[in-house]
C-alpha cells in the first residue's frame, strides 16, 4: 500500500483514488492463510452490508490505509464487473474506459506500470 499511497499523495490532486472493499480474501471461516493467523488477521466472512463495513475499517485501521474507501454491496456487483477478487488494481481513464490494469494481488501490482498510465492519461509522458 506504500506505493499507492505515495502515488495518491502525488497526483491527488489530478486523479481521484479510492479503494473499494470487497468479499473477505482470507476469512477465518472460509480459507484462512497462517500469515493472517500470525498478523492476528482474523475475520469471519461478512455476512451483512454492516459486517462488511467493520471488517473494511477494521483492515483499513491495521493497515493505515488513508486513500478513500468504499465497500461493494453484498450482491458483489463491483468484484463481480472487475474481476477484483483477490484483489485487483485499475485505473478508469476520463473516458470511461479502463487505462491500466494491474494483475491478480497482492502480487500483480506494478507501481511502475500504473505510474506510467497515470502520466499517459494525464498528458505528462
Amino acid at each position: 500500500m506504500g506505493a499507492l499511497e505515495k502515488m495518491s499523495q502525488t497526483y491527488g490532486k489530478d486523479v481521484k483514488f479510492l479503494m473499494v472493499y470487497i468479499r473477505e480474501a482470507h476469512p477465518t471461516d472460509g480459507w484462512q492463510v497462517r500469515a493472517n493467523e500470525r498478523e492476528g488477521i482474523l475475520i469471519a466472512q461478512p455476512k451483512t452490508l454492516e459486517e462488511r463495513l467493520e471488517a473494511a475499517q477494521q483492515m483499513c485501521t491495521k493497515l493505515d490505509i488513508r486513500i478513500p474507501g468504499v465497500i461493494d454491496g453484498m450482491d458483489n456487483k463491483i468484484n463481480d464487473a472487475y474481476n477484483a477478487w483477490p484483489d485487483r488494481l485499475y485505473l478508469v481513464g476520463k473516458n470511461g474506459r479502463i487505462a491500466y490494469k494491474g494483475g491478480l494481488g497482492p502480487r500483480g501490482f506494478d507501481p511502475d506500470g500504473l505510474e506510467q498510465a497515470i502520466q499517459r492519461e494525464l498528458g505528462q509522458e
